[in-house]
Formats: structure tokens, C-alpha cells, sequence
């Protein structure tokens, strides 16, 4: 952090060119960064474009917030960082996406995919290179739990910024002394009260030498941030006028769906159209990468007529089926498979006997995205100019991908950043979009809505990734001495980073993320990684790697616990406290522990279950809380969840009912997968289509969730919609085994002999 306030004020603010009267002010790290030809381009008549972040016009300031919003709240929170520095008031606040730019990189995003601190926990070089990564590469990337990590200090920066220069031109424009004036709600405030707007002063400001070392507020001063804030978006969810990627309608709009191999990457070898071709409604059937796509009237009739046409499709590219994909994944133990050995800690080989062993093989299945909102574009290539209206995590590869398909220049790509319905990770990839755009080329000049069916959207799912664990322990006394623990899965990394042309050669930390860098001294302790060679291609799910692993780790430590004669809480907390450098995961574990009044007995017909996960650099502890019956009928324990309690330490809580609702939102997310949820394949195909059979957690089944959150400061600061997914499956699996002695060593819970939930 120190660093970002060194840099020259060339290295930090990029000079653009003139455009009367309107300033965007904007924050970088380094001088490549600057704003560039495509964000010139974008300003209009009466804007002027001075830095990415802020631009000012006639008609007030808005706020760019190049981060996607898929529903986490992101659009408010960056907004809400630069309206505190910049003092405009909260109903004023105007907030646009932006055009996709490499200024607006992820360098936090980059830091953490960077697997040097697995091989040799070089973690100081780890952020450079990555930081760097994600500057050279352009990650304009929302993913990762990233945003508010990434985003906090350049986003407060700019807006000082913009204050300063707002400042330095009222002091022109009326000669009052620059430490006479103030700033309130979008205006300068004179000493006699007068006001003079923003917009007012952007053609001053733009010929005023812009500032460098401009220092944001004192958290004791702010009037949003650390307060719970109304969403922006708010009366817009809640009265049905949002307007998502799905929703845009256009003057001439025609209206298209595809459909391709379920067998992902099997290809086509013929169809036949001619039924769909003559169907009411259709205009065109065009050829596709892998399959056809259908152009209509509407979206129903492209759905019926591409229901009409008969495939021959290819054959799958890999094992057909479930079984024969868990099968290629235990056949990887091997060294010629093996990674990494990324922990290693003592002598696990000597600890581990014969004599002591204590041994499992745990799996965690496939898992879809599927958001409410199935993938979509919108598309328009006219006069040699393509405009893409869509949600997506990657706007600035989608502009690569439309480069290399249409062979127009960068300037002439749109891509209009929309609301997305859910994503989860799905809008991190550009097949839809791809799809959409060779739509486009076939079918120029009017815009085309092209949406996936939800059948489509599910079978053409690129999943989080199946993966097995084989563990091995042994414990000393009433104590945890050695832990061994395995893991092999494909890589999400080398699949994903594929697609977007985009080499990955490097071990991946995602096949061992959340197990490895656990924040427990156990005296023998070994974490090895197994790469499984590709089979359906695989993406990142909610948590990425930390989602499945932490069941893995967690649920076999409370095995090691119990084998010892220990408790869960206190053994988890003997071992955090053994390592000072994981303070906070302790205080994690005190703090639920007192939230849940661990220790005490729940009550008749109740157990409890404890798990804790460090994931994106938070520590999350977790209690979940159920109550169980006998069904007599058939023997089975009948179990409802009555009660989960989080803590985690985020560093700064910016927005808490936001980050409650996070917190919320990815405990339900989590239970409910962990309960109902897989996706499988038969002859290649994914055999879920729809969610009648990918349930999630039902209304009725949602426990009270309570939330609390320990504060250390600004410079820890992270995000929160993703770390709270990984202990929620463990503590669940581990308060069954605490009611029913039945321990669960693979996921869907749902498929566990002997338990049934309510």
C-alpha cells in the first residue's frame, strides 16, 4: 500500500485529450496503464476523459465501475469508493460499467493464481509476478473474491483525486484560496455559502496540472463506507425493472438460439434442417462451430425449430461416463501425475505406521453453475462495427475473441457491460458470446438476441471439476500428529486459461487450493497434488478449488480429531494458536465457538459440527447446527438444518448488510450442493438438464444464519462472496457423523446411506 503513494503522478494519472466540457479522473499503478485510445474514443460530445473512473459532463458525474456485478453488489461498493473521496451524495450517484479497458486489470486476481507460493511459498515473489501478470496480460477479470481487495485503494485514490483537481479549478475560477473552500454532495462550497457543481467546473479543471501523493480520506471521517448502504440497484430488483443481459430489446430485433454436441468439444457430423427451415417464424439456419444455430422472430419459435432438427453428433472426447471419469481420476496416484508437493512438513512417512494408521479415500462429483439467468447475448455487426450487450466477468477478452473472429479493429468492438443473472463463475468464459457473434456474421446489420435454452445452458455446463482424495493420519495421545493428504483433479486452470488462448504450464494451485496452506501446526503434515489429464473440460465454480477441497481437509481432520478422543473446537484451536502467523484463524474459531455456544450441549435430538477453511486469503469458521429424528418406517436418521453460525475476518468491513447477505447467500449456496447436488454423464452427456434434477437448498430447509465478522484494518482488506462456501459442506457432513456416527466421505450428502434430509 505504502508503494501506491511513491509512484509519479505520470505513473498514477494518464493524460488524455480535450473534450469540452466534461473530466474523467481515474487511478493506475504503473505508466502502461494510462488511458488509452479506446477510452478516448468512448467519450462523447461535451465529456472529457482525463483517467478511467470518473467522468463529469454537463449533466453531473458518473462513476465507472468496471467490475461486473453479478449480483454480489459490486456496482454499489465501487461506487461507493469513489463517491466518499469525490463527495457526491448517495441519490446523485450515476454509475456506468465502462468500455473493457487493460487499465482496469486485475493485479489482485493475478497474485493469487500465481502457484509460487505452493512450490516453494515464495509469497512476496508471488504478488509481484502476479501483480504483473494481471498489469501486462490486461486481466480486466471479476472473479476471485477480488473486487474489493483489488479495487479499494485506486478506486479512493481516484476520487481524491477528482476532489483535488474540482478543488484546485473553483480556486481558479473564483480566486478564494484552496484551503478555503469545501466540498458537499457533487459541489465546491464557497465561504459565503454559495456552491459551484461539478459539472460546472470541468472545463476549468481540465487545463489544471493534475496532482500526484493525493491521500484518500481517514476511515473516521467516511459517511458511507463501514456503513450499511442502500444497493443502487435496489428499487430496480425489487420492482422488476432491472435491466439484465436477457432483457435488452432493440429497435429491429430478431431472435436466435443454438444448439451443439452435448458431448462438449464431440462435434457434428451432419444434420438435417429442413423441418426447422420451414417453420413459422424462422429466418435463417446457420451453420455453427459444433452444431446450428436458428434465427426467428422470436425466441420461442428459434427454440421450437431448433427442437425440429436431427443431429449425428461425434463422439465425446473423453471417458463417457461418471464412473469411467472417477476411474481415470484414482488411477493418477501416481508420480508421473503428481504436481507438487506443496506442504511437507516433519516426516509424515515416519510418523504414519502400520500400527497407527488411520486411513480414507473421500471424492467430491462434478458441479454445474447453472444461474437463474441462462448464458445470452446480444449482437449487432453493422457498417463494419459489432456491438455485444451481455453480462460477463471478462469483457476485455470478449473484444480479443470478436477481433480474431471478424478481423475488425478493437475500436469498432462494443461490448456493453449489462446486470447479470447469477454467474458463479459461468460469465467468466466467452463461448456464448462466441456463438452470438458468429450469429452475427451470418446474419448482419439487425440485432440478434441469441439465448441458450435451459437445457443448453446445463448440458453445455463447463463444471467444477470432479476430484479424489486418498488420506492417511495418525494421532499421538489426544492429539493430531500426522496428516497426509492427497489430491487428484483436472486442472481448472489449464482448461479455462485454454479456451481464452491463454498458455498455462505451470503447476495449478487450484487442484490444491484450500487444503494445502491451512493455518494448522500439525507436527506431520503432508498436502500433494495429482494432475487428472482433461476430461470434460472444467471451469471455476464458486470458491474454485477451496469449494471441494475443504470438504476433503476438513472432514478427514475431524476424523483425526475424533480418533483422538479430542473436541473439534479445541484441537482446531491448539493447532491454529501453535503458528502466530495465523492469529486471525484463531480468533475465527474463538469467536464461532462463543457464537454457537460450543461446549454446551445442544440439546435433545441436536448435534453440532464444526469447519474452518482459509480461502482468498480470509479465514472462515463454521458451525452448523441440525436436529434428527428416527424415520421408523425405514431406519433412516432424518436431519434438518436448524442453525449455522460464520465468522470470518475480512480485514475492513465496507458495507456490513451487504456483506451479511454474502455471507448468506454462499451458506445456502453451499448446503443446498452439499445436500442435492451433482452433475453426471451417460454416453458422454450431462445427465441433469434442468433443475428438477440439480435441486438446490428449498425455502423451507434454509437455517437461521448468523453472521460476525472481526475487523484488523485496511491493509488486510478482502472480499467475502466466495470464502464462505468451503466449510459449510464439512461442518454439515461433520454434525451428521456428531448425531448419527455415520461418516459421509462423498458428496451429494444425499446419496449417504442411512440419512435422509427434510
Amino acid at each position: 500500500m505504502s508503494r501506491l503513494g511513491t509512484i509519479s503522478r505520470r505513473a498514477a494519472l494518464g493524460v488524455a485529450a480535450v473534450a469540452a466540457g466534461g473530466l474523467v479522473f481515474g487511478y493506475y499503478y504503473t505508466e502502461p496503464f494510462r488511458v488509452n485510445r479506446r477510452l478516448k474514443n468512448g467519450i462523447k460530445a461535451g465529456e472529457h476523459m482525463l483517467t478511467p473512473y470518473v467522468r463529469i459532463d454537463r449533466d453531473g458525474v458518473t462513476l465507472i465501475t468496471p467490475r461486473a456485478d453479478l449480483g454480489q453488489g459490486a456496482y454499489s461498493l465501487q461506487a461507493a469508493l469513489l463517491a466518499e473521496e469525490l463527495d457526491i451524495a448517495w441519490s446523485d450517484i450515476k454509475y456506468d460499467p465502462g468500455a473493457p479497458s487493460a487499465v482496469y486489470a486485475n493485479t489482485r486476481v493475478g497474485r493469487e493464481g500465481v502457484p509460487l507460493s505452493v512450490i516453494g511459498r515464495f509469497d512476496p515473489l508471488a504478488g509481484i509476478i502476479g501483480q504483473g501478470m494481471g498489469k501486462v496480460l490486461g486481466f480486466q477479470w471479476t472473479g476471485g473474491s477480488s473486487t474489493v481487495a483489488d479495487t479499494c485503494h485506486r478506486l479512493r485514490v481516484a476520487g481524491a483525486t477528482a476532489r483535488e483537481v474540482l478543488l484546485r479549478a473553483a480556486e481558479k475560477q473564483t480566486g478564494v484560496a484552496r484551503d478555503r473552500l469545501l466540498t458537499r454532495d457533487g459541489a465546491v462550497v464557497l465561504p459565503d455559502g454559495r456552491t459551484l457543481s461539478y459539472a460546472s467546473l470541468a472545463e476549468a479543471a481540465a487545463s489544471i496540472e493534475l496532482p500526484s501523493g493525493i491521500q484518500p480520506k481517514d476511515p473516521k471521517d467516511w459517511r458511507y463506507l463501514g456503513r450499511s448502504m442502500p444497493r443502487l440497484d435496489m428499487v430496480a430488483k425489487c420492482t422488476g425493472t432491472a435491466t439484465f443481459g436477457i432483457d435488452i430489446r432493440l429497435p429491429g430485433m430478431v431472435y436466435a438460439t443454438v444448439r451443439t454436441n452435448p458431448r462438449l468439444g464431440g462435434g457434428v457430423r451432419s444434420y438435417d434442417s429442413s423441418a426447422a427451415a420451414q417453420a413459422k417464424g424462422v429466418l435463417k439456419i446457420v451453420p455453427l462451430k459444433g452444431g446450428v444455430g436458428v434465427i426467428a422472430d422470436n425466441t420461442w419459435r428459434a427454440f421450437k425449430a431448433a427442437g425440429q432438427i436431427k443431429f449425428s453428433w461425434g463422439e465425446a472426447p473423453y471417458p463417457a461416463s461418471s464412473k469411467a471419469m472417477f476411474a481415470a481420476a484414482e488411477a493418477c496416484f501416481t508420480p508421473e501425475h503428481r504436481l507438487f508437493v506443496c506442504r511437507d512438513d516433519g516426516d509424515v512417512d515416519s510418523a504414519i505406521t502400520a500400527a497407527n494408521e488411520i486411513k480414507a479415500e473421500y471424492s467430491v462429483p462434478y458441479l454445474a453453475h447453472a444461474p437463474l439467468e441462462p448464458m445470452n447475448a446480444v449482437v449487432q455487426l453493422k457498417d463494419d462495427h459489432l456491438d455485444i450487450w451481455t453480462g460477463t466477468q471478462i469483457p476485455a477478452f470478449l473484444v480479443k475473441a470478436a477481433r480474431e473472429m471478424t478481423g475488425l479493429p478493437e475500436d469498432n468492438i462494443h461490448v456493453h457491460a449489462q446486470l447479470c443473472g447469477g454467474s458463479f463463475g459461468r460469465r467468466l468464459e466467452d463461448d456464448y458470446v462466441r456463438q452470438a457473434v458468429e450469429l452475427a456474421m451470418a446474419y448482419r446489420d439487425r440485432p440478434i438476441k441469441m439465448t441458450w435454452t435451459r437445457e443448453e445452458d446445463m448440458t453445455h455446463d463447463l463444471p467444477r471439476p470432479l476430484a479424489v482424495a486418498r488420506m492417511r493420519g495418525a494421532v499421538k495421545g489426544r492429539e493430531v500428529d500426522a496428516f497426509d493428504l492427497a489430491i487428484a483433479a483436472p486442472s481448472v486452470s489449464a482448461s479455462q486459461f485454454g479456451r481464452l488462448n491463454l498458455p498455462f504450464v505451470l503447476p495449478d494451485p487450484v487442484i490444491v487450493a484450500g487444503a494445502w496452506d491451512q493455518p494448522f501446526a500439525i507436527p506431520n503434515y503432508r498436502v500433494r497434488g495429482y494432475r487428472v489429464p482433461e476430461l470434460v473440460p472444467v471451469s471455476s465454480w464458486r470458491s474454485v478449488g477451496a469449494s471441494g477441497n475443504a470438504f476433503l481437509h476438513e472432514s478427514f481432520l475431524d476424523e483425526l480429531i475424533h480418533a483422538a478422543g479430542a473436541d473439534p473446537l479445541e484441537e482446531r484451536l491448539r493447532l491454529s494458536a501453535k503458528n502466530p502467523k495465523y492469529a486471525p484463524a484463531h480468533d475465527v474459531l474463538e469467536a464461532v465457538g462463543k457464537m454457537s455456544n460450543w461446549g454446551s450441549g445442544p440439546g435433545p435430538g441436536r448435534a453440532r459440527g464444526l469447519a474452518f477453511t482459509l480461502s482468498f486469503g480470509v479465514p472462515v469458521a463454521e458451525v452448523v447446527e441440525i436436529s434428527t429424528r428416527q424415520d421408523e418406517a425405514t431406519g433412516r436418521s432424518i436431519i434438518k438444518i436448524e442453525r449455522v453460525c460464520v465468522a470470518a475476518e475480512v480485514g475492513k468491513v465496507l458495507d456490513p448488510d451487504n456483506l451479511k447477505s454474502q455471507v448468506e447467500g454462499a451458506v445456502i449456496w453451499a448446503l443446498g450442493h452439499a445436500m442435492n447436488a451433482e452433475l453426471t454423464y451417460e454416453d458422454g452427456k450431462a445427465v441433469q438438464t434442468n433443475y428438477h434434477q440439480y435441486e438446490g437448498m428449498r425455502m423451507h430447509q434454509a437455517p437461521t444464519i448468523e453472521v460476525r465478522t472481526l475487523e484488523t484494518g485496511l491493509e488486510h482488506i478482502r472480499g467475502i462472496g466466495e470464502p464462505a462456501v468451503p466449510p459449510a459442506a464439512p461442518a454439515l457432513a461433520n454434525a451428521i457423523f456428531a448425531a448419527t456416527g455415520i461418516r459421509a466421505r462423498k458428496l451429494p450428502l444425499i446419496k449417504t446411506e442411512g440419512i435422509q434430509f427434510i
